[in-house]
């Protein structure tokens, strides 16, 4: 299995894993979000649409495409920051998933 193939199962695991504990956010942000300069959006976007639409969709289309993967990626950290105040249940399994996430990217 190539790190792409990992990758693309470990993407599908957050999106169900986002899902499962209310985070799969359905609103798509306006077009003039996407233009933020800030770390994560967190400017123009809440945590939850970044990863959807944002980090997500552009890990998937290096998936799609085959292209290289980011040199470094560590999207966890800032999550756990983000659910601090959520209870494990729902903490615990979103960090877990982009633990993995982060892995991948980083080792590919």
């Amino acid at each position: 299995m190539t790190s792409h193939d990992r990758l693309a199962h470990a993407l599908r695991e957050l999106e169900a894993t986002l899902i499962n504990v209310g985070l799969w956010e359905a609103s798509r942000p306006q077009p003039s979000a996407f233009e933020s300069q800030q770390p994560f959006c967190v400017d123009t976007m809440s945590m939850p649409q970044w990863l959807r639409y944002v980090f997500i969709a552009r890990l998937q289309a290096l998936v799609d495409a085959r292209a290289t993967l980011p040199a470094t990626c560590a999207v966890a950290p800032a999550m756990e920051v983000w659910l601090k105040d959520e209870p494990a249940s729902r903490r615990d399994p979103v960090v877990r998933e982009l633990a993995t996430v982060d892995r991948i990217v980083t080792q590919a």
